[in-house]
């Protein structure tokens, strides 16, 4: 049952999980969320298709039917979820891990994320007592439904003349490719890169986040001159950019970048979610545009509540995800990619380019994550709190996730990974020499007192 994590379901298919359990998921699921019939959608991982039989066999054996929508990005599913009111849905895929895994993104009613806190984990739990699965009376049925019409008639309510902007594209051989050229045109001022849905993605790993990933992308905007590079991960709910010089944007920026449409176009102010490891800098910004900015919890299973309990208008992830209140408060890599082309274009108008606006919100020296390999993770965290709590007087401290502690001068999160076996270490400081001593001092208290290795 390694598989089953915060979020969702995922691992490396035929060791963490295999046919069985996704047969079993299936099963439980209709019970689970009261749906009789569940919205399935799959990437284009090679296990996929098997994964998708086992899955489409246990949810008809439980007497349910299947909406089959076929190859899709995992943003569609949410669509679809929600757009035609299926109390139940599921997404085959491992998102930006790489080839060799796979998974479940489960939702249920108005695209709610299920995680293991709110129904995965009773599934797990049935699974793991050997709860019995057989056939239902009358079995369910399969329908195909085709929603890439209507989902891309709903992403274009969102489109820009973009005709001045020469942009490189990144699609990560990945789901992108269902809609990103009819969203963003040809021409000789459009670059596409791995452009070629293919599961067994042979280019790089489909996760923006580690650099050599995103050198490709890097290297054609600065031989294109482009305005701006965009690259998304596999299954197309994150995308993350980079600047007109080639530089990788960290993606919280591009949560205050948004203010831009949605307080200077469209006139609207309201509550902005950030996760706990964003930068400071995103309050410091879009608070004299007249918005609030929360945080909380990492993870779209946290955020996608959140930002429905608060009713705000837009938030982001460190991690790429944007979610916003017009998309049923879920995440789209698309939507969030045609809203930061129109900021581009906007601002290329008034004369000022991708990388001077970044500069202008970007104020900090960040560490980015760094990751710890530690036995004791819940001790290291507390001892580092600790640490500076004794030695410093902090103007604010979060306790969920981890910790958020925060001083005048810099700020750290420290929060245990919940997929992988890593204590997450993030700080940013008012300059690089205060930043590294901090960094140094963790690094002793993580390695030296609890064997941490980094």
């Amino acid at each position: 049952m390694g598989a089953f994590h915060a979020y969702d379901i995922r691992g490396v298919y035929n060791k963490d999980f295999d046919k069985h359990t996704v047969y079993k998921v299936g099963y439980f699921l209709p019970q689970l969320l009261g749906a009789d019939a569940v919205l399935v959608g799959r990437d284009c991982r090679t296990s996929s298709p098997e994964i998708h039989d086992y899955l489409l066999k246990g949810i008809t054996d439980a007497g349910a039917d299947v909406y089959d929508i076929g190859l899709s990005s995992t943003p569609m599913v949410y669509f679809g979820t929600a757009n035609y009111g299926f109390k139940a849905s599921v997404q085959i895929t491992a998102s930006h891990n790489p080839r060799e895994y796979n998974g479940l993104k489960v939702s249920r009613e108005k695209a709610l994320p299920v995680g293991l806190a709110t129904g995965l984990g009773q599934i797990q739990k049935w699974i793991e007592e050997g709860k019995p699965t057989p056939p239902a009376e009358k079995k369910g049925q399969v329908f195909q439904k085709e929603i890439k019409d209507d989902y891309l008639a709903f992403l274009r309510k969102y489109e820009a003349n973009l005709e001045d902007l020469d942009l490189s594209f990144d699609l990560s051989n990945g789901m992108a490719g269902l809609l990103a050229h009819e969203l963003f045109g040809e021409g000789e001022h459009r670059h596409y890169l791995y452009d070629t849905i293919d599961g067994t993605f042979p280019n790089h790993d489909p996760n923006p986040l580690i650099h050599d990933n995103v050198i490709a992308l890097e290297n054609s905007v600065k031989e294109h001159h482009s305005d701006a590079g965009v690259i998304f991960d596999g299954d197309a709910d994150r995308v993350m950019f980079v600047d007109n010089e080639g530089k990788f944007i960290a993606p919280d920026m591009m949560i205050a970048l948004l203010g831009h449409y949605f307080v200077d176009e469209r006139g609207e102010k309201g509550i902005v979610l950030q996760d706990i490891r964003s930068s400071k800098a995103i309050g410091e910004y879009l608070s004299p545009m007249g918005c609030q900015v929360e945080t909380w919890k990492v993870g779209r299973a946290n955020a996608a509540l959140k930002l429905r309990e608060i009713d705000g208008l837009w938030g982001g992830e460190l991690a790429g995800h944007y979610y916003f209140k017009d998309f049923f408060y879920s995440d789209s890599g698309l939507l969030a990619s045609l809203l930061v082309l129109r900021v581009v274009g906007f601002l290329k108008k008034k004369g000022v380019t991708l990388a001077e606006a970044i500069a202008k919100i970007e104020r900090y020296e960040n560490s980015g994550e760094i990751n710890y390999r530690v036995e004791d993770k819940a001790g290291a965290m507390d001892a580092v709190r600790d640490y500076f709590l004794k030695t410093e007087q902090s103007t604010k401290m979060m306790d969920f996730d981890g910790y958020r502690v925060e001083f005048p001068q810099w700020w750290f999160n420290i929060r245990p990974s919940n997929t992988e076996p890593y204590l997450r270490f993030l700080a940013e400081a008012s300059s690089r020499e205060l930043l590294d001593e901090k960094i140094a001092k963790v690094d002793e208290i993580i390695k030296g007192q609890f064997g941490g290795i980094r």
